[in-house]
């Protein structure tokens, strides 16, 4: 189907618009998600997210990219808003535990919990320091390494899903890996 009927008929509200675009994106969206949130049952609700918001959103969509690049970045931001939650709830829970009050720290790591289909069970202690390194890369570092390396975009799709320049991804990259080979030295050297 053309794009720009296709995209009409999802402003029009008609079902049969509705249907095929989670039937071409549902799997593209929810691979996003896992790869920003590694644990399946949150990576399901956030891309269950992802299309309400298409849904609530697609009449202010202007055809400024490709609508499968405003999915991404729906996608990308709905998982980073999801992961700055998270991590303020817990420290809130941090915060009331020093003050005393009896609220329990949730003592899971979270993000350290590699639950994504694609690893094996061979490979998971590897993917958990893997995606440990990852999480602890600054949000533009986090996002753009997801993006390229654990999701396989392209430099170009990158840039049009963060609304950044090429070569600034490809800069952000650079740093990322360096950063990564810090972070995964260090964790190496303490657990010998």
């Amino acid at each position: 189907m053309e794009e720009d009927k296709f995209i009409q008929d999802l402003k029009e509200g008609k079902p049969f618009a509705y249907e095929e675009l989670i039937d071409s994106y549902q799997q593209k969206v929810f691979a996003t998600c896992i790869s920003f949130v590694p644990n399946k049952e949150d990576a399901e609700d956030i891309a269950q997210e992802v299309f309400v918001e298409v849904f609530n959103s697609i009449h202010k969509f202007k055809g400024n990219s490709k609508l499968s690049t405003w999915i991404y970045r729906i996608a990308t931001n709905k998982c980073l808003e999801f992961i700055r939650k998270r991590n303020a709830k817990k420290r809130f829970a941090f915060l009331q535990t020093i003050l005393g009050n009896d609220i329990p720290v949730d003592k899971t790591n979270y993000f350290t919990e590699m639950n994504h289909p694609g690893i094996l069970l061979e490979n998971k202690e590897e993917s958990d320091i893997l995606f440990k390194a990852i999480n602890q890369l600054p949000e533009s570092q986090k996002v753009v390494f997801t993006l390229c390396k654990v999701d396989d975009k392209s430099y170009q799709e990158a840039a049009e899903i963060t609304g950044k320049s090429v070569s600034s991804i490809e800069s952000v990259m650079f740093r990322a890996k360096k950063n990564l080979q810090k972070i995964l030295e260090n964790f190496y050297k303490n657990n010998q």
